[in-house]
């Protein structure tokens, strides 16, 4: 017989047992949700007033006269706790850090600007150096009295607004003794101290291997960890204690609850596995297969790292094939991530000619050309989603080019090859990702936070035109929006309100011809960003077979001002069908 039949008559097999199975299995009652404006995100059936929900999923979506026809006499139960208000889908976080970020917005905060909490006010942030020397003593007084041997971590140290890296000099300053060790805003930078040093027990000749560890005139550390590459060596086995599950779990909760409480339904893990995959996998299954978990969660594996952990790339690919079958509505993993050019908040990135205006050169995570084509290849090759951590301009060239080698290749259809940030792009590097069928997922808060602190440095053209959502959109490129938290706040309706309004942290209008529509913006937070997951079959609008996950809103964020829409109050969020208030959020 004919493979190609042999394999066809298996796949109908196989769905026939399914449809058997999904045939026996009882459904549940319908609850009918009714509201004053359903935006569905669904360009066809774009507003509603009722929305049926059954087993988690929506069976039907219209008028209340129009369900009633779809149901065809079934009983359903009406809810109308959402008659006077908005539902929208559920907030999708289309790069996220689940582990990271929380972990991080749980240490002693030092960052410039506000830090979000889950449960209090925003962290206010430290506005010199003097401030954050301060602030760091107060750290090493409180640390000294509790837990003097232990590794005192901060996060948040901001070196562009700040003006210069720290080092063990200025560390040990303020503490000779307790192990100190201060991580960057950006995520991409650590400072240690000498007795964080001694602690970590590096060793000098692996250690100077590693591209971004600062040695001194003298051939000591001088206490640098400078690149995603360097910040993970040092880190790594320090944060794997906070990996218990006890501790992960306590932490997971907090940026759930920080999360939904601001709209999300749906985060995800762009990095999984980059500190140790065998403690990080079965917390995220723990934590977000519970029946009572609040959030789903899309995971990336970090490409670099599953290699090494398996002795190899084929049996990483291979890994990879297995587990991206294990997914479920809870957990879906799908796809992996590498890195191009280091970070925005920390100008680690590449700019083209004529550079940074103060002489100071980026960092490369990956070299451009043949070492980026022969990483990605095999992945590329075995038919995974790709993401590419890229922000400068050169950055991005270099990435764009790599796309093109791995197309010319093997070319493919429908690969959602993403580019993760495109923070400082032109208008030909748009046209270039739509030629090779990329897409971009942006943070917004590379331009509302960032734009007027990075103007002196790279210039206001290109730091005003950070995030060039409308120049992506109008070449075709399908576009999402995140925070990257802790970079950013996981805030969508402020996302959508720097997309639109495109204001500075000083009011000012940056860029104003990058500026797009409410309806644009509102995409790139759901049915675009779950696009550019690979998910957008099961998630991002409210639509007929998808899950029920809903935003409640007190307004209508598409009838407001347009610099009113970060002030839309939520009500809270529907996970599955699940009702979840936000007043009912406690730590």
């Amino acid at each position: 017989m004919n493979p190609t039949r042999v394999l066809r008559l298996a796949l109908l097999m196989v769905t026939a047992g399914s449809l058997c199975r999904a045939e026996e299995a009882t459904p549940g009652p319908i609850t009918v949700f009714l509201a004053k404006t359903i935006h569905t995100m669904d360009d066809g059936w774009p507003q509603a007033t009722a929305v049926a929900v059954q087993d988690g999923n929506i069976v039907s979506v219209g008028s209340l006269d129009d369900v009633k026809v779809s149901l065809n006499g079934r009983p359903f139960a009406l809810n109308e706790t959402f008659r006077d208000k908005v539902l929208m889908p559920g907030f999708i976080e289309a790069h996220g850090h689940p582990f990271l970020g929380s972990f991080l917005l749980t240490r002693p905060l030092l960052t410039y600007l506000p830090a979000a909490q889950a449960y209090g006010p925003d962290f206010p942030g430290v506005k010199s150096i003097e401030a954050a020397t301060a602030k760091l003593k107060e750290y090493v007084a409180e640390a000294t009295t509790k837990n003097p041997n232990e590794y005192l971590i901060v996060w948040g140290f901001d070196v562009v607004a700040m003006g210069r890296h720290l080092t063990r000099q200025d560390l040990d300053k303020i503490s000779p003794s307790v192990p100190l060790v201060v991580w960057d805003a950006s995520e991409h930078f650590a400072y240690a101290n000498t007795a964080a040093l001694q602690k970590r027990g590096l060793n000098k000749a692996e250690a100077t291997k590693v591209n971004g560890v600062v040695m001194d005139e003298q051939g000591e550390f001088n206490g640098q960890f400078l690149g995603t590459n360097a910040a993970v060596y040092f880190l790594g086995p320090i944060v794997e204690q906070y990996l218990q599950p006890g501790t992960a779990a306590r932490n997971f909760k907090f940026m759930a609850d920080l999360s939904r409480k601001n709209g999300i339904t749906t985060t995800s893990e762009l990095v999984m596995g980059a500190m140790n995959l065998d403690l990080e996998l079965p917390l995220f299954q723990s934590f977000f297969n519970d029946p009572n978990a609040t959030i789903r969660c899309v995971s990336v594996l970090d490409g670099t790292s599953l290699a090494k952990s398996k002795g190899s790339v084929a049996q990483a690919v291979a890994f990879l094939k297995g587990l991206e079958a294990q997914s479920n509505d809870r957990l879906i993993i799908h796809g992996v991530k590498f890195f191009s050019d280091d970070s925005f908040l920390g100008l680690g990135m590449q700019v083209e000619n004529p550079g940074y205006s103060d002489g100071r050169h980026g960092l490369w995570n990956t070299k451009p050309g043949r070492e980026m084509f022969e990483q990605w290849m095999p992945w590329w090759n075995a038919g995974f989603q790709i993401h590419v951590h890229t922000n400068g301009n050169a950055g991005n060239r270099a990435t764009l080019e790599a796309l093109q080698a791995l197309q010319n290749e093997k070319p493919r259809f429908d690969h959602r090859f993403t580019c993760q940030h495109f923070g400082i792009s032109t208008p030909e590097q748009a046209r270039k990702l739509k030629a090779l069928g990329g897409v971009a997922s942006i943070n917004p808060y590379y331009l509302h936070d960032r734009a007027e602190l990075n103007a002196p440095l790279v210039g206001v053209d290109r730091s005003y035109t950070a995030g060039r959502f409308k120049t992506l959109l109008d070449a075709g490129v399908p576009v999402s929006m995140h925070s990257v938290t802790p970079v950013g706040p996981p805030r969508p309706l402020e996302w959508v309100w720097i997309a639109v309004n495109r204001l500075g942290r000083s009011g000012k209008v940056l860029g104003p011809a990058e500026r797009v529509t409410p309806q644009q913006a509102f995409r790139m937070i759901t049915i675009d960003a779950a696009y550019t997951l690979g998910v957008e079959n099961q998630l991002g609008s409210i639509e007929t077979g998808k899950a029920a996950d809903f935003v409640v809103l007190e307004e209508d964020p598409l009838a407001v001002p347009v610099e009113k829409i970060r002030d839309v109050k939520i009500w809270g969020t529907v996970l599955g069908g699940k009702t979840l208030p936000a007043s009912e959020i406690r730590p």
